[in-house]
């Protein structure tokens, strides 16, 4: 805890002087952010600093995988779906990104098994067990790792659309779909593009 009370300190210290205007603009005039990002909830991956964000510009979800899950409103708890809901229906977002990435670990638990993660994230990712069947077809040493990760990817942006008001806004040419790929090792962010990963220049 000491390193983050020593990283606000220097947050007061470093950048709130450069960026008070901002974040009073952002206060007084509300938020309106280009783009909700659906990421995982890895701590080594931090969406603003992959794409070079700025407070107010990015709508951000963080779940196990970055993980879409189907529309299907009922009385349970939907957080990624409610904030989904509210980036598209309330904050009007015209992009929405799937941020995807090299060694997930809920992908490598998918793939290996859960045993210490039961009471919750084994249900949650029951979600993506479709893509496990995209993955047969991979060949003896291929990297089945990665092509998971894709196809978790693929599933999450197809379940998008599976929410009405997600698919009458892409339907009008409100709103668009994205998804992308962050190499951790290789600091590499590739757009997907089918079913491939083409490394953005």
């Amino acid at each position: 805890m000491d390193r983050l009370i020593e990283g606000y300190r220097r947050f007061r210290a470093e950048v709130w002087p450069e960026q008070r205007t901002r974040y009073e603009r952002l206060a007084e005039r509300g938020q309106k952010p280009e783009a909700l990002v659906i990421a995982c909830s890895d701590s080594r991956v931090d969406p603003a600093t992959v794409f070079g964000a700025v407070p107010g510009q990015m709508f951000m979800v963080r779940s196990v995988a970055g993980l879409v899950p189907p529309y299907q409103p009922d009385n349970h708890y939907h957080g990624t779906s409610a904030a989904l809901e509210y980036g598209v229906r309330v904050l009007k977002v015209s992009n929405i990104v799937i941020l995807g990435h090299a060694q997930c670990g809920g992908v490598q638990a998918m793939l290996q098994g859960m045993p210490m993660a039961t009471d919750f994230v084994e249900n949650w990712m029951s979600i993506a067990q479709p893509a496990l069947r995209c993955t047969h077809g991979v060949p003896k040493g291929g990297d089945l790792q990665t092509r998971c990760e894709i196809e978790v990817m693929r599933l999450s942006l197809d379940n998008l659309l599976s929410f009405p008001w997600v698919a009458e806004a892409v339907k009008a040419g409100n709103l668009s779909l994205h998804g992308f790929h962050f190499g951790i090792q290789s600091g590499v962010l590739a757009k997907l593009d089918g079913d491939k990963l083409v490394p953005v220049t």
